[in-house]
């Protein structure tokens, strides 16, 4: 092994004896300063143009947000990533009941971007013989019973009025009353079923229902017997097959525009839930098997509940008409650094070529293929300006990236 190491040593002395005498040789050619001076040269140019000369994409991290909250509106840029960590870094404490729209976790990633504090104030939660003191913003009698972690159900009754006589009742806001609903059991024709209600008697509840009792169909108790909680009831049928069938009933939704938020964001107000229902069928024998059913009846067993959201359509500025000509807000910073350049923003700029509008299209006239009015709208002049960028460029980066190097798109 010994003999083996020392043969290697020899052979790599020999070799790198070898390799210095080829070098004194070749430093000594007539071209070899002129080589090296030239290789040095590539390798600065090269690190110079991905260091220096190519641009990066632009930077502007800070978005525009404006902040109403305790009587004022509050304009600052912002780096942070969610309303949440805005609302942190510049100190606006949130309290009990006090309400963020948007959301707190909701990202900023647009200029002009609004955000809306809405302070709490004193409620008085009347809940049957209970009542409670609390703080809520929110802006449906349900949103602030949820707020405070009350569980109220579909068919409870849930409203608010103002407070008359503060001193006596020690709030000064709003008093939410909850009128409770009755949760009984119903065997509908064998299917047990649990509803609530506000029907005083067993006949009143047949009626809020919608139950239709044929001739021959069988209440127990009577109809004229008083609702209590969880009391048991009874319609039954004899000389047919009954079967009833549990459905879920979709959740409404209405939208409500707001001109407080933003373009693009939104904030449920009041959250909602579907509802539930029972379809009861006869169902026809021959034989002792079925040949059809007829459906006798449909009772609502679950109401639903309609969750109200707040869609924001303010764009604040030409700048905002970006999401409504479909450009991607990965996207703006790249279409802001061009259009700045190229007009300031001003869909009417026009310079002496000819050029017209908020990327310049030269002719102006070419975005009449956006829209015809094209003069006048930022939004169709935007949408051009995307379709351009795309065809031309491949993408708004590439586009950018042009520009820098030529100044001109």
């Amino acid at each position: 092994m010994q003999r083996k190491f020392k043969r290697y040593k020899l052979s790599y002395a020999r070799a790198q004896r070898r390799h210095i005498r080829n070098f004194r040789v070749f430093s000594r050619h007539p071209f070899a300063v002129p080589f090296f001076v030239f290789f040095a040269l590539l390798v600065v140019s090269v690190s110079a143009y991905f260091l220096l000369v190519r641009p990066n994409p632009p930077r502007y991290d800070a978005r525009v947000v404006i902040i109403s909250h305790d009587h004022v509106q509050q304009t600052v840029p912002s780096i942070e990533p969610t309303v949440g960590a805005l609302l942190k870094k510049l100190h606006i404490p949130i309290n009990q009941g006090d309400v963020v729209e948007p959301a707190l976790a909701t990202p900023i990633k647009q200029d002009d971007f609004r955000i809306n504090i809405y302070r709490a104030v004193p409620v008085e939660i009347v809940d049957g013989g209970q009542t409670n003191y609390t703080f809520s913003a929110a802006t449906t009698p349900r949103s602030i019973a949820s707020q405070n972690g009350v569980n109220v159900y579909p068919e409870d009754t849930v409203t608010t009025d103002p407070v008359q006589n503060f001193v006596e009742s020690g709030a000064i806001g709003q008093q939410l009353h909850i009128d409770r609903a009755t949760p009984i059991n119903v065997n509908l024709y064998g299917s047990p079923l649990t509803i609530r209600t506000h029907a005083q008697t067993v006949g009143a509840l047949i009626k809020e229902k919608g139950i239709h009792l044929a001739k021959d169909d069988q209440v127990t108790p009577a109809v004229t017997t008083p609702i209590s909680a969880g009391q048991q009831i009874f319609i039954t049928r004899n000389g047919v097959k009954i079967e009833s069938v549990t459905e879920q009933i979709p959740m409404p939704e209405q939208v409500v525009q707001d001109n407080s938020l933003a373009y693009g964001t939104s904030a449920v107000r009041q959250q909602g839930s579907p509802g539930q229902q029972v379809i009861t069928y006869q169902i026809n024998l021959q034989n002792g098997k079925e040949v059809s059913r007829t459906p006798i009846q449909t009772v609502v067993t679950v109401q639903p509940v309609t969750q109200i959201v707040a869609r924001g359509v303010n764009l604040g500025g030409i700048k905002g008409d970006m999401a409504l000509a479909g450009i991607s807000p990965d996207d703006y910073n790249y279409v802001d650094y061009i259009v700045s350049h190229e007009s300031g923003w001003n869909p009417q700029a026009q310079n002496a070529s000819g050029a017209y509008g908020l990327c310049q299209a030269l002719p102006g006239s070419k975005m009449a293929s956006a829209g015809s009015d094209w003069q006048t709208n930022p939004v169709t002049q935007l949408r051009w300006c995307n379709s351009y960028a795309v065809s031309k460029y491949g993408s708004w980066a590439n586009a950018y990236y042009y520009w820098v190097s030529h100044r001109y798109w």
